[in-house]
């Protein structure tokens, strides 16, 4: 095996981890919204409190993203790395406007994973 072959391993190695890292936080996170009582979650999230619609519609675009993610299909784990990092962004932009800047910090994380998602499937 040459050094080519060894890297293009090693990032195929790495790339499945992340995506299987960004399947789970994207499902848990679907689950949680999807069948957690509304009390318990506006604890934890105190958009939830004001966006009951916002609430579903993330949810079932988390599902759908972490599905999309975890398929062993690049074109597919491409399209829901888009979709992930325009989520994260939207999300950014929401805290942002409800200041709630310190809450981002995984919205920037999820957003970096898909970015390196995109970029390594492109090249291989």
């Amino acid at each position: 095996m040459d050094k080519t072959q060894k890297i293009s391993k090693t990032l195929n190695i790495i790339l499945w981890i992340t995506q299987i890292i960004l399947a789970l936080v994207l499902i848990s996170g679907a689950i949680i919204k999807i069948f957690l009582p509304r009390q318990e979650l506006q604890e934890m999230f105190s958009w939830t409190a004001d966006n009951g619609t916002l609430l579903i519609l993330t949810a079932f675009a988390d599902l759908l993203l972490g599905i999309g993610i975890i398929l062993p299909r690049p074109k597919i784990n491409i399209l829901a790395a888009y979709g992930l990092m325009l989520l994260m962004i939207a999300a950014s932009i929401f805290h942002i406007y409800r200041n709630e800047a310190s809450d981002i910090g995984i919205n920037i994380f999820l957003l970096l994973l898909s970015i390196f998602i995109i970029f390594g499937k492109r090249k291989m």
